[in-house]
């Protein structure tokens, strides 16, 4: 057998990468570059409470820029941003950048110990929160003693600065921040799918070549697009799908405030003619499984994209069947910013990630550190501009994770004879079961293409004798339909689908299973049950 190369997509002849300017700030070109293109008239974002232009975009990150500055917050100092998706995050966001203030966007669904840990290992300056996530920081802000402003989106001031006050008191100023492409720009935790989160620290020219490389030639975002993500703009994926893709063509962007439900972005797509939409896999299956879903006619999407986990074939094809769009899947990782390895229109292969986006190279590792033959499973490792420099304040995960050029993905896949890449989950995740390699994405699959299986997710478990067998947590599209006779129905049925040693030992019927703000199930808590 032949050993399998390092795989890359060709980058095209006017491929940007080496193109980003020495000097350069993205927030200045991305604002730029829409009124000198005469859109400061079209709506860039759309939220609950109104619309707002690019000329009023641009204004307002001007004055954010500005009254950060004005309250004495210096280049590279942190701003800690606790918001939910109104049109308050890109003006908070861009304005940090704008001014060369380290924008630290976090998840809104977290504990009090979660954002004292990030006050305290970001050490920001500046708190920038919505009134409604204020109560979770109200303890914090006295214990944190690098804080020194806080700043609150929304009504009630609690005591200290509103947004909108803060934004309206002076003009706005014409100054940008003289950075260099490679100064921070911003830091993103991980989503906490793995156990405690770690600062990834990118560059501003980071932003720029997702959209160069992924977001126009990939997800084809182009003026007309009106584009919703699932996926909040405080996570990686959403950040590129909410802002940085549609602001880079002068698209409009359509926020939703509230935690997504399927009945909610129902309504917003019979309300919006949307026509770029993504999501995570665990939604588009709740979304199809809703009785209020839309109708393939009141739907104006053209385009759907899905990140986050692997997307089971079975939810692919179903959506297909009802909308007439194909979901295009791709792995993006928080440490390479967005999406590196993907299916693309016209080149769709259910089942599979895809490959490699033009300007990225791929390859698996096998346990030796060897790079293994094709058609054999290893980690995956890429190599891109878009890599984040570090872990901040975490040395020793900086080295292991960041290897020169290349970044350890964590995720294990095999290539196949077509040059598509296969999920096999999470390398933390991978199970060994009589000595055979077991990828709980594979059983999850398999649960989810039954049709009682809203989800499921899967773990090792200890046996009697201690030993390695999977576990399947499962939530059922109609709850009351739980019974010992489901359980034997789904261990045949996984049978059928997979060889036999793969199929779960115990099922267990949950409500819910536990995730992330994102959506990827975290496993690992899964799994913590099993030692309690």
């Amino acid at each position: 057998m032949t050993i399998a190369k390092a795989h890359a997509a060709e980058p095209s002849a006017d491929d940007p990468v080496g193109l980003v300017p020495r000097d350069y700030n993205f927030a200045a070109d991305v604002l730029q570059r829409n009124l000198a293109a005469g859109r400061a008239d079209k709506p860039a974002y759309i939220d609950a409470r109104g619309t707002l232009s690019y000329g009023q975009l641009a204004d307002r990150v001007a004055r954010f820029g500005a009254a950060l500055r004005g309250l004495g917050i210096r280049r590279e100092e942190r701003v800690l941003l606790a918001l939910f998706d109104t049109v308050d995050w890109p003006i908070a966001f861009l304005g940090c950048l704008k001014a060369g203030i380290i924008a630290v966007p976090v998840n809104t669904l977290l504990t009090e110990d979660d954002y004292r840990f990030m006050l305290a290992d970001s050490r920001a300056k500046c708190l920038v929160v919505s009134e409604a996530l204020f109560p979770k920081f109200e303890k914090l802000i006295k214990q944190s003693p690098d804080l020194e402003h806080v700043i609150v989106s929304g009504d009630k001031p609690h005591g200290y600065r509103l947004f909108e006050d803060l934004i309206g008191a002076d003009e706005p100023e014409p100054y940008t921040a003289p950075t260099l492409c490679d100064d921070m720009a911003f830091w993103l935790y991980t989503s906490g799918s793995t156990g405690k989160p770690k600062g990834a620290v990118h560059v501003h020219a980071s932003l720029k070549l997702t959209a160069d490389l992924y977001g126009t030639p990939v997800a084809g975002i182009k003026e007309s697009d009106v584009c919703y993500s699932v996926a909040k703009l405080f996570f990686a994926y959403g950040l590129g799908n909410a802002m940085t893709f549609p602001l880079t063509v002068g698209a409009t962007t359509v926020l939703l405030g509230d935690r997504p439900t399927p009945d909610g972005v129902a309504a917003l797509l019979r309300k919006h003619p949307v026509t770029v939409f993504f999501a995570v896999p665990t939604f588009y299956a709740a979304f199809l499984a809703s009785p209020n879903a839309p109708q393939r006619s009141e739907v104006k999407i053209r385009r759907c994209i899905s990140a986050g986990e692997a997307l089971p074939e079975e939810i692919a094809r179903t959506w297909k069947e009802r909308y007439g769009v194909d979901i295009s899947d791709g792995l993006g990782t928080t440490e390479m910013l967005h999406i590196y390895l993907t299916n693309a229109p016209g080149a769709t292969k259910y089942g599979t990630t895809g490959k490699a986006v033009a300007g990225y190279e791929i390859k698996l590792i096998g346990e030796d550190g060897d790079q293994v033959e094709q058609g054999e499973m290893g980690e995956l490792y890429v190599r891109g501009p878009t890599a984040a420099i570090m872990y901040w304040n975490n040395r020793e995960k900086s080295r292991s994770t960041f290897l020169g050029e290349w970044t350890r993905s964590g995720d294990k896949y095999i290539e196949d004879a077509d040059g598509y890449y296969i999920c096999c989950g999470r390398a933390d995740d991978m199970l060994k079961v009589s000595g055979m390699y077991v990828s709980p994405f594979e059983v999850e699959a398999a649960l989810s293409s039954h049709p009682d299986v809203l989800e499921a997710g899967v773990v090792g478990w200890n046996d009697e004798q201690k030993l390695i067998k999977p576990k399947a947590f499962v939530v059922l599209k109609a709850p009351d339909k739980a019974s010992d006779a489901l359980i034997a129905k789904l261990q045949e049925h996984v049978k059928q689908k997979l060889a036999p040693y793969k199929y779960p030992r115990w099922i267990e019927f949950r409500s819910e299973l536990p995730k992330t703000a994102t959506g990827k199930i975290q496993r690992f808590k899964l799994r913590a049950e099993d030692h309690i």
